[in-house]
């Protein structure tokens, strides 16, 4: 079973969503009925929605999708892990179907020592006592305050989204490649195969530009540590989905029918708990 674990949907409304750029094709309204069709095309048997904007709001819009739409496997939400009311809020959500993990938009954070923050692991730590799982979306440069946070919380699960965004444009790996490396010695921690292309120089990337960091993850995290995601619809700034795809696969060219299938479905459906 293939799954893509990790995607958007979302009604534009520039209010709502700022970092959204005006007069890109993100500037539009993204729903299920036009990832459908495309998860079809490539095979997917379903995908993991992850939250674009931090209210409670957009979770529960999501698991409702989740619930009109089988296919919607998992949703990825937001709740305000700093928040004294946090176990109230993930109460609320965990009575819902569809939610298999929590993110919050770090990579924002001015703070520098955000992921260290006493409110925000007080919340972290709840997570596992949920059943869930916890979405690292951070840049390169936050790898090491994430491989600390990590260390505190050995029963927890991470996924790192985008590779943490280490600067494919500028074909930098020094300081990402070391921390990742950290970052592969705790068990419990994934990394999402996901959001190259926008990290790339968009409008004149190669597949050879991508390559070596697919080559580190392959080698710190394993075949049994990693998970495509497509960023639809955030991709299309860069690539369609077929060719996002193609890339990963492309990558992986070699590699044996179950070792692709790990990556490409497998271990979606065990690290979140989705149903198959």
């Amino acid at each position: 079973m293939k799954i893509d674990a990790h995607q958007h949907f979302w009604k534009y409304d520039a209010t709502e969503y700022p970092w959204i750029g005006a007069g890109t094709v993100l500037e539009r309204s993204w729903m299920p009925e036009d990832l459908r069709p495309i998860l079809e095309g490539a095979g997917m048997a379903g995908c993991v929605a992850v939250q674009a904007r931090q209210s409670m709001e957009e979770s529960r819009w999501l698991l409702d999708l989740a619930e009109e739409h089988s296919w919607m496997r998992g949703v990825v939400g937001w709740v305000d892990l700093r928040s004294e009311r946090v176990d109230e809020e993930l109460g609320e959500l965990m009575g819902r179907r569809g939610l298999v993990g929590v993110r919050h938009v770090v990579q924002d954070e001015v703070d520098e020592d955000f992921l260290g923050g006493g409110a925000f692991c007080r919340g972290v730590g709840k997570l596992a006592g949920y059943g869930l799982a916890d979405d690292l979306l951070i840049y390169a440069r936050q790898l090491e305050s994430a491989v600390r946070m990590v260390e505190r919380f050995p029963e927890q699960r991470f996924v790192i989204d985008h590779l943490a965004k280490p600067e494919i444009r500028l074909g930098k790996l020094e300081g990402w490649r070391e921390w990742m490396k950290e970052m592969g010695k705790f068990p419990q921690v994934m990394c999402k195969v996901s959001g190259m292309v926008t990290e790339a120089a968009v409008g004149d990337w190669k597949a050879e530009d991508l390559r070596p960091y697919m080559e580190v993850v392959l080698e710190v995290f394993g075949v049994d540590r990693l998970m495509f995601g497509s960023d639809w619809p955030v991709c299309l700034l860069a690539a369609d989905y077929g060719r996002v795809l193609g890339v990963v696969e492309g990558a992986l060219e070699g590699f044996s029918v179950a070792d692709r299938a790990k990556i490409f479905g497998g271990n979606a459906l065990r690290f979140y708990g989705l149903e198959g």
